[in-house]
């Protein structure tokens, strides 16, 4: 019986050894042939150990990872044991506790017949394979290899005449070879038991090779390996995120598309570091980027904007294609700022199509081939003046154009804040019936009707680590429904479980709100670092405008750590001067005394 299975996995490892072996062609070294590799790498074992699986074929989820921390592989034969017992049936029935505590010698390794050591030894006595029934029919009752078969097919149908008439066989058989029948009986009982939960070992082991392969790629190769994995999910944007946070996780710096540098797909640069594959900005096809290449591949880098519309095709590089490649960051390397480059993106087209045109018609510029290229400042001399872009609006370009946010995240700038009253982030999800609290942006939202008419939403929220699908049902979503906004931020509190049929972890909701609102609830303390500097006869009324209106006993405390070169004071504010701690708020005192020297203290 053979299995043909299309894995994008295969690709995956293709992709990377393309990257690994154009390197080590250049260097002047041995390619590598992946079926050549040891099974035996400990440093294999060792990331395994640690539960680094993360694009590891079949070993990646929450659940394996679990598997995995407890199993502590450090041979083969425990990978393609991993890939068998992670299922329902051996999870359910106690089999894999059975197996983890053999394996660590926290349970002694018995085998029903001494003939069957050599059977089960490398699976601690546990009867896990669906082979492993068929070798112990083969060596106790005398069966022929398709009898054999025939008694593993019997033993997965379950049915009882069947199974009837294969104990008489299997008895009749170990009598032959002077077994005990009681023993034979109690033998083929453990069969039949474990026969339910048996599963294929060839396949087992294929995969296993394959998740050892990648392994070893990760472990040995991490940024090619990164590059092909996420060339393979450039545009799922849910994957991605996951993968760019462990990309950072491995200290693997990751570069911005590049026009100068990348390809369609991620690669990696003389220094290491994952370049961004074009064909990952939405917008931008293969058509345009091979244009592009070509280009560059023809004439050498691209000198600035002008330089870059002059030597593309436009019908392929059109004015959409290029304000995505100003706003993901692609065109940074072309000597101005990305508002500059917008500005100066309508000039530096038309300057184009007017050559096109030119070209068309027969008309050459003589002195084209001898003029020195213009320095990128006085390329741009017209376009300096363009306002300078926010970091929010500058990630935003990057979201809209790549699905997420790359050079930073908008949760980066309340880190530390939320810190204080988030234990878990999206990735540190398990499912458990106990509640969990996280806290994401809204970067998508679909809403559906429920038998009654109630509105229920579905919110997929950010926190950079991960995303997770939040399902908020009427009365949680009627409570919070103004604030499901994309790009706002939601603290939600759940629980979480796993989706039966996608494997995906999701949050039923509980609760929902704003930041603010966390604040409100779970902020004591605002503190203020102030100097002599601050202080002033208006002070007092100053303070009640920037706390907004002061004389109000509603949110937090408010302390000033006062310090002067010849003093040192806490000064506790009373009842009436209590802060709501809002964005806006906190932004009027940020902006008059700086933001390092004003902080939430949460309990």
């Amino acid at each position: 019986k053979f299995d043909f299975l299309g894995l994008r996995t295969l690709t995956i490892i293709d992709w990377a050894l393309a990257i690994i072996n154009r390197r080590l062609a250049v260097e002047g070294r041995a390619p590598i042939d992946i079926t050549t590799i040891p099974l035996d790498d400990a440093s294999v074992y060792a990331l395994l150990t640690r539960a680094e699986t993360t694009a590891v074929f079949q070993l990646e989820s929450r659940g394996m990872k679990d598997l995995i921390k407890r199993l502590k592989p450090s041979c083969f034969e425990d990978i393609v044991a991993l890939v068998a017992l992670f299922r329902p049936g051996p999870l359910q029935s106690g089999m894999v506790d059975d197996f983890i505590d053999r394996k660590h010698g926290k349970q002694a390794v018995r085998y029903p017949h001494p003939w069957l050591e050599p059977i089960l030894e490398n699976t601690y006595g546990v009867i896990l394979y669906q082979e492993q029934v068929m070798q112990i029919a083969q060596v106790l009752a005398g069966y022929t290899l398709g009898g054999a078969d025939m008694l593993r097919r019997a033993m997965g149908k379950k049915k009882p005449e069947e199974m009837a008439e294969q104990r008489e066989i299997f008895l009749a058989g170990a009598r032959t070879n002077d077994i005990d029948p009681a023993v034979a009986g109690s033998i083929f009982d453990l069969m039949e038991k474990f026969a339910g939960y048996g599963f294929n070992k060839s396949h087992s082991a294929a995969y296993a090779l394959v998740s050892y392969q990648t392994a070893w790629l990760k472990r040995h190769f991490p940024a090619e390996f990164m590059a092909a994995v996420l060339s393979s999910e450039m545009h799922n944007t849910d994957k991605v995120v996951v993968l760019i946070e462990e990309c950072r996780h491995m200290k693997l710096p990751l570069v911005l598309p590049d026009v100068n540098a990348s390809e369609f797909r991620f690669t990696v640069n003389a220094r290491g570091e994952v370049v961004y594959g074009l064909g990952a900005i939405k917008g931008i096809g293969e058509g345009p980027v091979e244009s592009l290449v070509a280009a560059r591949e023809a004439g050498g880098p691209f000198r600035d904007l002008f330089d870059f519309c002059r030597r593309t095709d436009p019908r392929k590089v059109n004015k959409r294609a290029l304000e995505a490649l100003i706003r993901s960051g692609a065109l940074d390397g072309l000597g101005a700022s990305r508002p500059v480059l917008m500005a100066a993106m309508g000039e530096a087209l038309k300057a184009a199509e007017q050559q096109a045109r030119n070209q068309d018609v027969g008309l050459l510029d003589m002195f084209a081939d001898t003029a020195a290229p213009a320095l990128a400042a006085d390329v741009y001399a017209d376009f300096a003046q363009a306002p300078a872009w926010s970091a929010r609006e500058r990630l935003r370009g990057e979201k809209e154009t790549l699905g997420l946010y790359v050079t930073g995240h908008p949760i980066d700038d309340h880190e530390a804040e939320i810190s204080q009253f988030i234990r878990t982030r999206i990735v540190q999800l398990r499912a458990d019936q106990e509640p969990q609290r996280i806290v994401g942006l809204v970067v998508g939202m679909r809403t559906m009707k429920s038998k009654r008419g109630d509105d229920i939403a579905f919110v997929q929220l950010d926190d950079r680590t991960a995303r997770i699908e939040v399902t908020l049902f009427a009365d949680t979503y009627r409570s919070c429904r103004e604030h499901v906004v994309k790009d706002n931020f939601l603290v939600v509190e759940g629980v979480v479980s796993l989706d039966d049929f996608s494997g995906a972890l999701r949050m039923r909701a509980n609760e929902a709100y704003t930041l603010g609102e966390a604040r409100r609830r779970f902020a004591r303390e605002l503190v203020l670092q102030l100097g002599a500097e601050d202080f002033g006869p208006d002070f007092p009324e100053a303070l009640g405008r920037l706390l907004g209106g002061g004389r109000s006993r509603e949110g937090c405390a408010v302390r000033v750590l006062y310090s002067a070169p010849d003093a040192r004071a806490e000064i506790s504010l009373g009842a009436e001067w209590r802060l709501s701690p809002s964005d806006e708020a906190l932004g009027r005192l940020r902006e008059r005394f700086g933001p390092e020297r004003v902080r939430l203290r949460y309990a």
